[in-house]
């Protein structure tokens, strides 16, 4: 659950003088885990790995970057936010086609049947996690 995007949400609910509706957050919207690149911006991460590759991690659909290890600080078991959720659960990197693995059923259960119900929702998510299909 990145903070850009419960920001974005609270302004745009603050914009609509509607700051008093419900909010409900999941951890399945969240952008796609990139691993051990994580943190890393697009330069350190061309450096260290070459152009092409990095290309390959953020372009190719099944192509995962490296995994990150259970120790490392940054894995999200050691963010309180995930503390409910399984290791299992929890990615250690995403490729394209996981992080749709991972939204799609979210969608189809928790949001699709309240669209179709009548009700009106909005998504307040990261491009890579609802963009791509």
């Amino acid at each position: 659950m990145l903070k850009r995007a419960i920001h974005t949400l609270w302004n745009v609910l603050d914009e609509l003088d509607q700051a008093w509706l419900p909010v409900e957050k999941s951890w399945k919207l969240n952008e796609r885990h990139y691993g051990a690149l994580q943190g890393l911006n697009k330069a350190e991460t061309a450096e260290k790995y070459g152009d092409e590759q990095v290309k390959q991690w953020r372009r190719g659909f099944a192509v995962t970057p490296p995994e990150l290890t259970k120790d490392d600080e940054r894995y999200p078991g050691h963010d309180p936010r995930y503390a409910k959720l399984t290791d299992a659960e929890l990615p250690t990197t995403e490729s394209l086609a996981l992080t749709i693995d991972r939204v799609v059923p979210y969608w189809n259960e928790t949001i699709l049947p309240r669209l179709k119900s009548g009700e009106r929702v909005i998504i307040a998510a990261h491009g890579n996690s609802c963009a791509r299909w």
